[in-house]
């Protein structure tokens, strides 16, 4: 389920660490995937040579379990669709410390764009139904899968057992009987999680919690006196060449930098753009 860490003060913004583990004989990497609760896309992006059916008994696996928090109020639920991930804030509990919890998600394929902006849970159901819009009829009947007007729930309901709508018409954070495709561009619009986390999850979530939805393919963010940066493939839809990327490292470095000022590692900095790969990267020389 959800990975959750104590929240950093203000100043700080990274939290968890790389971490390997060893695939057994049974495993493809995608149920190593799910077990450590990170997006297909994203293994296999930190994993490049690892076959993604076979990895093989014995092989070291990295778990990409090391994230920059994105540059939003630490409030709700805040979904940085580049990442593909969701972060929420749970109210903090007296006598304890402020948390964060993580979870892989679904985002809308590039025609069927999952929208950015503020909105919040306007209504929560348990095993519910569902009930496709005209044009998700008139796509699957074109491709001679026609679906009906309502889909009951079960195991064949493409909503999962949870489903959480938002104030933007027509859009929900729910489960999936697909699994294997949390992380990955695949819905028409709505944010699809792992049954698992969104059974965990539904019940904190009350009614008008506050939902972020971002675009930062670039986060940046300190943790004692090193500055990391952390580079994702930005969406298609957007500006994403290798200069929008440039500016949008510019544009975080700028405000991880507004209060504090270090040297940097220009090379590293370029690495992590032509790379992408989301793995944070220590940019501070000497830190």
């Amino acid at each position: 389920m959800a990975e959750t860490f104590d929240l950093p003060s203000e100043h700080f913004g990274v939290i968890g660490s790389m971490r390997t583990v060893q695939s057994t004989y049974e495993d493809t990497l995608l149920d190593i995937a799910r077990r450590a609760n990170i997006g297909q896309n994203q293994m296999e992006r930190v994993n490049p040579e690892v076959d993604r059916w076979i990895p093989g008994e014995g092989t070291l696996i990295t778990v990409p379990s090391h994230y920059v928090l994105p540059r939003a109020e630490r409030k709700g639920v805040v979904l940085n669709l580049p990442e593909m991930r969701m972060y929420y804030f749970p109210p903090k509990k007296p006598g304890q410390p402020a948390q964060v919890q993580t979870y892989p998600i679904s985002i809308g394929r590039m025609d069927w764009a999952t929208p950015l902006g503020m909105t919040k849970i306007t209504s929560k159901t348990k095993d519910p139904s569902w009930r496709p819009t005209e044009s998700i009829r008139r796509e699957h009947a074109e491709k001679g899968d026609p679906l009906p007007r309502v889909v009951p729930a079960g195991p064949n309901n493409p909503l999962g057992a949870y489903a959480m709508r938002l104030s933007m018409p027509t859009y929900l954070i729910h489960g999936t009987n697909k699994p294997l495709g949390v992380g990955m561009r695949v819905s028409h619009g709505c944010i699809r999680m792992l049954p698992e986390d969104i059974e965990y999850l539904f019940s904190q979530l009350p009614v008008g919690t506050q939902v972020n939805i971002i675009n930062q393919p670039v986060k940046a963010g300190w943790y004692g006196g090193k500055l990391y940066l952390e580079v994702h493939p930005g969406l298609e839809e957007y500006p994403n060449d290798r200069g929008a990327m440039v500016e949008a490292v510019m544009v975080a470095l700028d405000d991880a930098m507004y209060r504090r000022s270090a040297d940097l590692d220009n090379a590293v900095i370029d690495e992590a753009v032509d790379e992408q790969n989301g793995l944070p990267q220590v940019i501070t020389i000497g830190g």
